[in-house]
């Protein structure tokens, strides 16, 4: 079955832990995924969860923690309960790398992969739209990620919104690797011109992507956790609330 979540970043603005998962649980999801400053917070976070009824469907984690402190990431990750885990972006000065630099980090999510392979763990990568961008001929940075990391089980956390703001169909997309595709980041786009305060985002259902053909495609194509975000909203616990009645309402 396919779990609805919600990013914990969309909550960022409200500071009082306790605050943000009333405000989650208020909304009525009963999973959230983690980002990496929460996803450190470990066992004291993870009580306050349990507490509430909400559990963790996976986390964001940079790559230079899975580098640098994998121990602790694994800690982490068990303090909640979770198996999942995704480089939610690369560094901003590597954005616009070329593709030596992708094919490279294609290879360092493999050996990452492998190694939280042995501890039942998963590792995926989570687009952005300078993902789409063309590196080599026809193929995008996206694809080098994945055509370099070969066999090993690197998965990907398709973001539909950021697909369609690089420029591509995201069906297209969603089909072409949906051998790599676990989870998928739901949110929408408003008209251009619109919402410019929250950087052209909008809750989910008011925007202008089709949910009724995208929410269908991405669980057929592989995805088993669904998972809510706006990357700047004015009003975080509204956001959600509203964004999780339309699921409910439309796509359910």
């Amino acid at each position: 079955m396919t779990k609805l979540s919600v990013q914990l970043f969309t909550l960022r603005s409200i500071e009082n832990d306790s605050e943000m998962l009333d405000s989650v649980r208020a909304a009525g999801f009963e999973f959230v995924e983690l980002y990496g400053a929460k996803l450190a917070q470990g066992r004291d976070l993870a009580e306050l969860m349990a507490a509430r009824g909400l559990q963790a469907t996976g986390s964001h984690v940079a790559l230079a923690d899975l580098s640098d402190n994998l121990e602790a990431v694994i800690d982490n990750t068990r303090a909640f309960n979770i198996s999942a885990l995704f480089v939610p972006s690369v560094p901003v000065p590597q954005r616009d790398m070329p593709a030596a630099g992708w094919r490279d980090l294609g290879k360092q999510l493999a050996i990452l992969s492998d190694k939280l392979s042995a501890h039942g763990m998963t590792l995926g990568y989570h687009n952005h739209n300078w993902d789409l961008h063309l590196k080599d001929g026809d193929k995008t940075a996206l694809d080098l990620v994945f055509e370099a990391a070969g066999s090993a089980p690197v998965q990907w956390e398709a973001d539909i919104a950021w697909l369609t703001r690089g420029g591509v169909d995201p069906v297209f997309w969603l089909r072409r690797y949906s051998s790599r595709l676990s989870a998928a980041h739901v949110k929408d786009l408003a008209p251009e011109g619109q919402n410019e305060s929250e950087a052209g985002w909008a809750d989910v259902g008011s925007g202008i992507l089709d949910w009724k053909i995208l929410w269908p495609e991405a669980i057929a194509n592989g995805a088993k956790v669904l998972v809510v975000e706006h990357d700047k909203p004015l009003n975080p616990a509204a956001t959600i609330a509203n964004s999780f009645r339309y699921i409910q309402e439309s796509l359910a």
